[in-house]
């Protein structure tokens, strides 16, 4: 039976309706391709937990398909909500990729390590607490000026507190309450200016509350620190403020000094009625008053003179009495010393000097405290003078005589590396702690450097980043200068390439990959991070130490300031080594910059790709210089193939080699400005890894596939 021609009509109409409104609802529920990869990065970082339904590391539409805890906008995830759920693992990497994210909220699990050095960078809201987080709060916060809320309570979080919120005026609320921030607060807290709320409670925090006085808080909890001084007044008027368990001084802030001068402008008697329409202020006044008052202001001025001019006077004598007396102590510490008496007098007047502030101390209340409580390091030296240490040294100071303990007298049995600062010993301590001491040598300090030697411990003892090797701790004692580092038990990554034993053979291309991303991570740390940036300057394959599964830690990272001048070295084995490394630049100039490291990484990746030195005396004269004999070959597949480290035996991915090469390229140009810089090749990096990983868990793989060219198989190609 034949339909009417308006019924097909409408079944055509509805049909392509539901056509449209289903391609309407795909688009709509298809995710952000960064958003997805960060959720995916985030799920695997977080041990792949099933009580996150829906979620997966590869694939999937979190928006489409309505991950637990996630909230999207169109096709932009702006909410992650996953509180309590008894997570445990990390937070990953990369996080920073969601550019639309507003809300992050991972309180009340059980996630380690520490937060990620790169955040959502649009985030309003971030609540980490009640977690396992250490280390100390990133930098990149400074440049996350949409904060709202803040709360990483209920870690185990450390260090100081560091100045980064001179842009965070829409931060109304934040709490770093029960963890081990030490430290003063920070000056940038005073550009809080919509702060209400801040939890500061129980920590270890020291210093006055003087910063927080101009806040528009209504709620300030400082209790259980370390503070001290005076509360100011404005504080006291808060409707919620605790503050037991500091060390306050009775009472609120005193009054200032009552005979301060008025502004300029402003009548000393604001209760005096002004005079009548017409009339002067002076002519209210009876006419004796007014000739006594005339004759008193002629006379003022002239008592004014006479009493400054003898003021001044004596000023100047207390001057030169102070300085003659300045001078005879600066003689007595010119003179040569003779065991520690000399040493110790030096101290005490420091401490005295510390102490004119405070008038009611006498030189018998002077005690110095132990050496490892001073915070401040004193040290004489070669010249005989004395170097004062600003900065805080958050590493533990130690003694010559417990490091000589634990090396048994820095024993050869002990040694297990030479650098350019001197020899490092495997130590281990009467608690079963191991840990690599580094014995500065005197050769390799000048005077200058050999000063310096606190300052750039305070600098290192701050480094805190995964593929960092940490600095645990220093010795400064009996002109000894000593570096106490974690101990990375596998070696270095230098051994591992090359040295021919069965090690080598487990370092796949996978893992080689992951050594590339490690070490380009802590770089990107180092160059982008850190406040002033800081050139590592002695990138190579030996300053590379790999732990039992492989991951990269950089050493002698914040050495560059104790570097050895390589004028001086020149003919040093020690340095000889890292010539290969070294970028075109530093060759011809002697000039090093962030750009300089990007070309030894460069080379480093070189060396994880074709298992060969960067210089190798042992090979025909063409091959001698890895970056001039490989970088001509970096994009020709067939010569590629060839270059390849043998003991790979063939397994890699094709376009994961290809793509490796590409960045190796990159890193490696002549002119510094055009290498990249190392946030770049983290990227890169981490898109190569999540391509193999997928392929990886496609075919149930632990490594990758044999290289046989170009589209040979369709795995090659998905690499």
């Amino acid at each position: 039976m034949e339909r009417p021609a308006a019924a097909t009509f409408f079944i055509e109409l509805a049909v392509i309706a539901a056509v449209i409104f289903n391609l309407s609802a795909a688009v709509g529920g298809t995710t952000d391709p960064n958003d997805v990869q960060g959720l995916q990065v985030l799920y695997t970082s977080l041990n792949n937990p099933s009580q996150l339904t829906g979620w997966k590391s590869s694939g999937g539409d979190p928006c489409g398909e309505s991950w637990k805890g996630i909230t999207c906008q169109r096709s932009s995830v702006v909410s992650i909500q996953i509180s309590g759920l008894g997570l445990n693992g990390t937070m990953g990497y990369l996080l920073n990729i969601l550019m639309s994210l507003k809300t992050l909220d991972l309180s009340n699990n059980n996630i380690h390590d520490s937060i990620p050095y790169q955040l959502p960078p649009n985030l309003t809201s971030l609540n980490l607490a009640a977690n396992n987080l250490s280390g100390n709060i990133p930098y990149s916060i400074s440049s996350m000026g949409s904060l709202n809320y803040v709360n990483i309570s209920r870690n185990v979080l450390s260090q100081a507190v560091g100045d980064m919120f001179a842009n965070h005026s829409a931060l109304a609320t934040l709490d770093i309450s029960f963890n081990n921030f030490t430290g003063d607060l920070p000056l940038s807290f005073a550009s809080l200016t919509n702060l209400s709320t801040l939890q500061v409670q129980s920590n270890q925090l020291t210093g006055s509350l003087n910063t927080l006085a101009s806040l528009p808080l209504t709620n300030l909890n400082v209790a259980n620190n370390h503070f001290s001084g005076w509360i100011p007044q404005e504080l006291i008027s808060l409707p919620n403020f605790v503050y037991d368990g500091n060390a306050f001084t009775n009472g609120p802030a005193p009054p200032p000094p009552p005979y301060t001068s008025p502004p300029p402008g402003r009548s000393r008697n604001n209760s005096r009625q002004a005079p009548p329409a017409g009339r002067t202020p002076e002519s209210n006044i009876p006419s004796k008053s007014r000739d006594e008052s005339k004759s008193g202001s002629k006379a003022g001025p002239i008592i004014g003179i006479v009493l400054g001019s003898l003021f001044a006077v004596v000023l100047l004598l207390l001057a030169l009495v102070f300085c003659l007396r300045r001078g005879n102590k600066k003689e007595i510490a010119a003179r040569p010393t003779t065991g520690n008496l000399p040493i110790s007098g030096h101290k005490v007047n420091m401490e005295m000097q510390e102490q004119r502030s405070k008038p009611t101390t006498t030189v018998s209340d002077l005690k110095l405290p132990p050496a490892e409580n001073v915070p401040v390091e004193r040290l004489q030296g070669k010249n005989g003078s004395l170097k004062r240490v600003k900065s805080p040294i958050t590493a533990t100071s130690y003694t010559i005589a417990a490091l000589q303990t634990a090396t048994n007298s820095f024993g050869q049995e002990n040694l297990v590396g030479e650098g350019s600062l001197g020899r490092v010993y495997r130590a281990e301590f009467p608690n079963g702690k191991i840990m690599a001491i580094k014995k500065v040598d005197h050769a390799a300090l000048s005077l200058q450097e050999e000063d310096n030697f606190l300052e750039a411990v305070s600098n290192m003892s701050r480094l805190r980043h995964p593929n960092i090797v940490a600095l645990a701790g220093y010795c400064a004692e009996h002109g000894q200068r000593l570096l106490v580092h974690d101990y990375i038990g596998n070696g270095s990554l230098h051994e591992m390439l090359h040295f021919a034993d069965e090690r080598s053979k487990m370092l796949t291309w996978n893992a080689r990959v992951r050594v590339a991303l490690g070490t380009a991570r802590a770089l990107e740390y180092l160059h982008e991070v850190c406040l002033p940036s800081v050139v590592h300057r002695n990138l190579k394959a030996a300053n590379i130490l790999l732990d039992e599964e492989f991951n990269p830690h950089l050493s002698d990272s914040g050495l560059a300031a104790l570097a050895p001048n390589t004028e001086r070295q020149v003919s040093s084995t020690q340095m000889i080594g890292s010539f290969g490394y070294s970028a075109p630049e530093f060759a011809l100039s002697g000039i090093y910059t962030l750009k300089s490291d990007v070309y030894s990484f460069g080379v480093v990746m070189l060396e994880l790709l074709t298992g060969r030195k960067p210089l190798d005396s042992s090979r025909v004269r063409s091959e001698q210089s890895l970056v001039r004999w490989a970088t001509p070959q970096l994009h020709d597949i067939d010569a590629l193939a060839k270059m390849v480290d043998p003991t790979l035996n063939g397994m890699y991915p094709a376009k994961s080699l290809s793509r490796f090469a590409d960045i190796i390229a990159l890193c490696v140009q002549p002119e510094p400005e055009f290498r990249p810089p190392m946030s770049e090749v983290v990227q890169a990096l981490v898109r190569l890894m999540q391509r193999a990983s997928i392929v990886k868990r496609r075919l149930s793989e632990e490594s990758g596939f044999t290289f046989k060219g170009a589209g040979d198989n369709e795995a090659n190609d998905m690499l």
